[in-house]
C-alpha cells in the first residue's frame, strides 16, 4: 500500500513547498468554515477525492462511507439480549451437558435461564429480549451476528483483540486502519474520533495507531470517567491570537522545522508532530458548532432521550457521534462504560444489565431513527456490541462469567441485510457453532464493506508487512444486501 518511494515522495513534497502544510491549511480555512465532504465511493479513487489517505482509498466500490462503533464495555450477555436459547429455560439449574472450555475465568455453575423474555418483532419477525424494547422496533434493519468469538476471556486482551486484531502485541486500531486505508472526507476534523473512551484494559492502545503514522490515531473526546455533557476537545479557542496570527506561527514552526527535515529523512514524529498542529488549527472552524446542540430542535433531543437523566448520557455520545458523522468523520465510536456496574455481571445480572439496557436503549434508537431519517443510514455502517458475551451458566447463583467463545454483535446500515441473522452458538449459547465469525473475520467483513480489501491493506514495519487481520480472516459476503 505505502512504499519507501511514496515515502520519500511526501517529504520531499512537503520541504519543498514554500509552506508545507499550511498552505493547504490556509486555502481550506478560506473556502469557509466546515470543508464539503469530498465523494470518495468511487472505484479507483484518487489522491484528488480522498485527500489524506496514505493507503491509497477503497480497493473496490464500497458498500458505506463511514462506520460507528457502538462499544459495550463489559459483555453484554447475548442470551439475554439477542440470542434466545429455549433450551437454556428448559434445563435451568441443570449441568451444562457438554465440556467447559480449557481455561475459564472464573468458577461457573449450573446452567442460569434468561430473566428476561423474547419477543419478535418487524416484518423478519427477530427476537428480542424485553431489555430492548426500542431497539426492537428497528429490528427489520439489524443483521445479528450470532457467532462471534475470539480468544481471550480477559477483559484487556479481549478489548484489544476486539479493537485491534491483537490480544498479545501493541497494534493499530481498527479505525487507525480505516484511516490509513481511506483518509479524510473533511480536512476539517479528524477522521477518527473516539467519544468517553474507557482509560481501562488496553486504554489508548484500543483507539492508538501503533506503528501507522501519528496522524491515523483516534482523537479522544472526554473519557468513560466524566459526563458526556462535560466532554469536550479542550482548547479549541485561541483566545489570545486570532487565525492570521496563528497561521504566520505554525508557518515561522514549519520554517524552523524543514531544515531538519531536509537532513533527516526518516522523521516521520516530526511530520506528524506538524500535522497534528495544522489540524489543530483547522478544526477551529468546525468543532466548537459541533460540541454545542443548541441548532438541534427538542423533538432531535428527545429523540436521544436528553430529556430523560436515564438516557441523557448516551443519548448526548450518540447525538454528537451523528453530528460528526454527518460533517464527513470517517469512524465514531461512542462507549458506554459505567465505572459502576458496566456490562459486567459476575453478579446480580437482572440489576446490572436492567440499569445498562435503559441507559442505551432509547438513544441506540433514536440514533438509528435519526440517520435513516437524514440518509445516512444506508452508506453508514453502525456496529454494536462488547469485547466478547457471557456464559450460560451462573456464576454464584446471579452472575455470568466472560465468555469470548460464542457471543453477539449486530451490525446495521452501510450494505448490510436487515432483519437478518447470522450464524448460531450451541443449543445453550456457550460455543460458535454455525458459520462461525472470529474477530479477524469481522474485521475483514467491515474492512470489506467500506471497501478495503483486508489482505492488501498492509503496512511494512520491522522487516514484514503487517495488517489488522495477521494471517487470517474471511469475509462473510452471505450478510451484505
Amino acid at each position: 500500500m505505502m512504499w519507501e518511494s511514496d515515502l520519500r515522495t511526501r517529504r520531499n513534497l512537503l520541504r519543498s513547498s514554500a509552506l508545507g502544510f499550511g498552505q493547504l491549511a490556509f486555502a481550506s480555512l478560506l473556502q469557509g468554515g466546515t470543508a464539503q465532504a469530498s465523494d470518495a465511493s468511487a472505484v479507483g479513487a484518487t489522491e484528488k477525492n480522498v485527500p489524506s489517505s496514505l493507503g491509497g482509498g477503497p480497493h473496490h466500490l464500497p458498500r458505506a462511507k463511514r462506520i460507528v462503533f457502538l462499544f459495550m464495555k463489559g459483555g453484554p450477555s447475548h442470551v439475554d439480549t439477542f440470542d434466545p436459547k429455549p433450551l437454556l429455560d428448559r434445563d435451568h439449574g441443570k449441568p451444562l451437558p457438554f465440556p467447559l472450555p480449557r481455561v475459564t475465568f472464573a468458577k461457573q455453575g449450573n446452567l442460569l435461564k434468561s430473566p428476561w423474555k423474547f419477543r419478535q418483532y418487524g416484518d423478519s419477525g427477530l427476537p428480542v429480549s424485553d431489555l430492548f424494547p426500542h431497539v426492537a422496533k428497528h429490528v427489520d434493519d439489524l443483521c445479528i451476528l450470532r457467532s462471534v468469538h475470539g480468544t481471550n476471556p480477559a477483559h484487556g486482551g479481549a478489548l484489544l483483540k476486539l479493537h485491534t486484531g491483537s490480544d498479545q502485541f501493541v497494534r493499530p486500531s481498527l479505525g487507525s486502519w480505516v484511516t490509513y486505508g481511506l483518509g479524510t472526507e473533511n480536512q476539517n476534523l479528524p477522521t477518527f474520533v473516539t467519544i468517553c473512551p474507557t482509560l481501562a484494559h488496553g486504554g489508548v492502545n484500543n483507539w492508538g495507531a501503533a506503528f501507522l503514522p501519528a496522524s491515523c490515531q483516534g482523537t479522544p473526546i472526554g473519557n468513560a470517567s466524566i459526563a458526556s455533557s462535560q466532554a469536550a476537545v479542550k482548547h479549541i479557542e485561541n483566545t489570545r491570537l486570532d487565525y492570521s496570527q496563528q497561521r504566520r506561527q505554525l508557518d515561522f514552526i514549519g520554517m524552523l522545522n524543514q531544515r531538519h527535515l531536509a537532513d533527516n529523512e526518516s522523521e516521520s514524529v516530526l511530520e506528524s508532530r506538524l500535522e497534528s498542529f495544522e489540524l489543530a488549527y483547522r478544526m477551529q472552524s468546525s468543532m466548537p458548532e459541533i460540541q454545542t446542540f443548541n441548532t438541534e430542535s427538542a423533538a432531535t433531543k428527545n429523540l436521544y432521550g436528553i430529556d430523560d437523566p436515564v438516557t441523557e448520557d448516551f443519548g448526548r455520545q450518540c447525538l454528537m457521534a451523528r453530528r460528526l458523522l454527518e460533517r464527513g468523520v470517517r469512524f465514531v465510536q461512542v462507549t458506554h462504560s459505567d465505572s459502576e456496574v458496566q456490562w459486567d455481571q459476575h453478579s446480580n445480572l437482572y440489576h446490572g444489565h436492567t440499569k445498562n439496557s435503559a441507559e442505551v436503549d432509547k438513544p441506540i434508537a433514536g440514533f438509528l431513527t435519526d440517520l435513516k431519517q437524514r440518509g445516512l443510514l444506508s452508506d453508514t455502517l453502525v456496529l454494536w456490541g462488547g469485547e466478547f458475551g457471557r456464559t450460560p451458566t451462573a456464576q454464584g447463583n446471579n452472575g455470568r462469567d466472560h465468555n469470548p467463545h460464542g457471543f453477539t454483535m449486530w451490525m446495521a446500515g452501510g450494505g448490510v441485510k436487515g432483519g437478518y441473522a447470522y450464524g448460531a452458538t450451541d443449543d445453550y449459547g456457550y460455543y460458535a457453532a454455525e458459520k462461525k465469525m472470529h474477530v479477524h473475520d469481522l474485521h475483514a467483513t467491515i474492512l470489506h464493506l467500506l471497501g478495503i480489501d483486508h489482505e492488501r491493506l498492509t503496512y511494512q514495519h520491522a522487516g514484514r508487512d503487517f495488517r489488522l487481520t495477521d494471517v487470517a480472516g474471511r469475509v462473510a459476503h452471505e450478510i451484505f444486501a
